[in-house]
């Protein structure tokens, strides 16, 4: 089992070439096959034992090659480490912020922040759950599922100029039938991450561990395990009927999504 089973990640892979020559000559002898995946979760872990400024040490990343041209998509544990707490203080009093995160644990986290370039995160983490908009990403021949040495996993893989194209229209349909609004407003915040990386990216929805889970409930519901996961045909069914202005058919699609990760996040409970 991965070290941190709850978490699902949304990744950005920049082609090689446009990192520059430091990173290029940094990230090109990086293996390939290796379990960089359990590598990050196992430093992070760590992290949570052992305090450091995330800014303090070297990076990591996940790389694909493909047809010839390597892709990288490089942890930038400071950045997510920033965005993390930036997220969380917006969602809390300023009076109730320092009973979660002490003021020396926030100087750990932020030490060395302001000498970053860049305050885009290449990766997106979800706990216990993945956001229906990330699934609008993707079509189902973007996706490849199975067993590893992890046990079960799912992971979609598609180019982000696909990507861009579709939360467009995503978010084109959730305008058109109900507005602007929160569900809108996250459509489009994805929408502007996607346009911030090289033209020529890829981008990766990987389950993680969320994967095992999912098997389990599916099984447990009678059915054939992540074989019958339709995740990514119940969010297009959905904005299907939206656009078609059917408000039963994107109810049926939307229904089928939710009650199958409500049955994942229940495991959370039972922990």
């Amino acid at each position: 089992m991965r070290p941190t089973p709850y978490v699902a990640s949304l990744r950005i892979y920049e082609p090689l070439s446009s990192f520059d020559p430091a990173e290029q000559l940094r990230w090109k002898n990086l293996s390939a096959t290796e379990n960089t995946a359990r590598a990050e979760e196992e430093l992070a872990l760590r992290r949570i034992i052992f305090p450091e400024p995330p800014s303090g040490r070297p990076d990591g990343a996940h790389v694909i090659d493909l047809d010839g041209i390597r892709y990288v998509s490089p942890w930038a544990t400071a950045t997510r480490c920033w965005a993390a707490l930036e997220t969380f203080k917006d969602r809390l009093p300023t009076s109730v912020f320092p009973l979660f995160v002490s003021p020396a644990m926030e100087e750990v986290i932020t030490t060395g922040i302001d000498l970053l370039d860049d305050k885009v995160p290449y990766i997106l983490n979800e706990t216990w759950v993945i956001p229906p908009r990330w699934f609008s990403l993707f079509l189902p021949e973007d996706r490849l599922r199975g067993n590893n040495q992890d046990g079960a996993f799912t992971v979609l893989c598609t180019k982000i100029s696909d990507a861009r194209a579709r939360c467009e229209v995503a978010h084109n349909t959730v305008v058109g039938a109900f507005g602007e609004g929160p569900v809108e407003q996250e459509i489009e915040n994805l929408l502007d991450w996607l346009d911030m990386f090289h033209p020529k990216s890829l981008v990766e929805l990987d389950y993680g561990g969320l994967a095992q889970y999912l098997e389990t409930a599916l099984i447990q519901a009678g059915e054939n395990g992540l074989e019958a996961d339709t995740s990514v045909e119940d969010v297009l069914h959905s904005l299907a009927g939206l656009a078609a202005g059917d408000g039963s058919l994107a109810g049926q699609g939307y229904e089928r999504l939710i009650t199958r990760w409500r049955r994942v996040q229940a495991f959370e409970q039972a922990m």
